[in-house]
């Protein structure tokens, strides 16, 4: 029988619980054309979350037509650029045909080119020059508008992992043509999110960024504990099995209610259990999460300095007053001075999240393996 959970990639509707103010709010955002910054910690849901709401509009509503972009493996301007005139092609073409034909009419100038692949299933690819394209920017910046307004659609446009922008040549030169460009468009709704939370906070937030007061700033929160719980035991239920409160809170507050850990467990520990969840089974299901995460975490704790590990030691300990003399001395983390630093470094390396003056560890599983190391209890 299949595991009744899921984690590691879009999740299907089956596998969503809670996100309902989530839902309503973003389709509300789609449908009233409100640009959308979705941000939240890694494995938060968020690509999950647009997916779902994207594609359940296009399902009622026709006139909608949604176009995914993600921008991992985007490393420049050019690249960038190409990405999202091939994407938004093939979202507005329902077959080969339709697809060459609307490159030859909105991208002449560019004088691509389109292949097919062979095998059975194949996309169809758009190339583009990189010199074609730097000729031809304003009509790629303004091309989704161009394409809406011509096939009387809303298109929706969806960017993942966009804080990777800040590491073309020029980000903010881009950004300030983006943003020049798109308030403008009356057909097209973005929606703009990232893995990245401290980055696309400083995209989205800071007044002197191009993107300040784009649209709606959205932060995405973990699903709270009571919502997880009937979810738990309705899931083990209906796959014949059973798992009492104490276990399904246990499981809810150790992973500390983040979506990937707490799917993740679950589905371990229903893997590991016959007919009825045991204390004993829980603590080996742990222990797996742990194994197969370990290779990441090692990977994670090898690139810490002494002063970093010092620091998440008092953090794992729930110390407050990173400042104090009595903690700065009993972690030996050096002078005040050091919090900021240390802190920054370990946000850039996505150990921990800050929150305004809350401190957290980013990945609660790794906090247990860095607990369990240090045998902080």
């Amino acid at each position: 029988m299949k595991a009744p959970f899921d984690y590691g990639k879009v999740i299907a509707q089956d596998f969503f619980t809670n996100r309902t103010k989530e839902i309503k709010r973003l389709e509300n955002n789609f449908i009233n054309k409100i640009h959308t910054m979705l941000i939240a910690p890694r494995r938060w849901g968020k690509s999950s979350l647009v997916k779902y709401c994207a594609d359940r509009l296009v399902r009622k509503n026709k006139k909608f037509k949604v176009c995914y972009i993600d921008l991992f493996n985007v490393v420049n301007e050019e690249e960038f650029f190409k990405e999202l005139s091939g994407e938004v092609m093939k979202a507005t073409s329902n077959k080969f045909e339709e697809f060459m034909q609307q490159t030859k009419h909105f991208l002449s100038a560019l004088k691509p080119s389109v292949s097919l692949g062979e095998l059975p299933g194949s996309e169809f690819e758009l190339e583009i020059g990189f010199k074609e394209i730097k000729k031809n920017i304003s009509t790629l910046l303004d091309l989704t508008e161009t394409i809406a307004k011509a096939k009387n659609i809303t298109l929706i446009v969806c960017i993942d992992e966009f804080q990777n922008i800040e590491k073309f040549k020029d980000p903010e030169g881009l950004q300030k043509k983006l943003r020049a460009h798109w308030q403008h468009h009356q057909h097209v709704v973005y929606c703009i999110y990232g893995s990245k939370r401290h980055m696309m906070m400083h995209l989205f937030e800071s007044k002197s960024m191009p993107f300040y007061k784009f649209g709606d700033t959205f932060y995405l929160e973990k699903i709270k504990q009571e919502h997880w719980l009937p979810y738990i035991i309705e899931k083990f239920k209906l796959s014949g099995k059973k798992i009492n409160d104490v276990q399904a809170i246990k499981i809810v507050q150790l992973m500390q209610e983040h979506p990937y850990y707490v799917q993740q467990l679950c589905q371990i520990v229903w893997m590991n259990t016959g007919r009825s969840v045991t204390d004993a089974i829980l603590e080996s299901s742990i222990e797996d999460l742990l194994d197969r995460n370990a290779a990441l975490f090692q990977r994670d704790f090898e690139i810490l300095s002494e002063t970093q590990i010092n620091f998440l030691k008092a953090l794992a300990s729930g110390e407050k007053n990173f400042s104090s003399r009595e903690v700065l001395e009993t972690y030996r983390i050096g002078t005040s001075a050091n919090i900021p630093r240390v802190t920054n470094a370990l946000e850039n390396k996505e150990i921990i999240d800050k929150m305004g003056k809350q401190i957290e560890f980013a990945d609660p599983a790794f906090e247990v393996f860095f607990k369990r190391l240090y045998k902080i209890y």
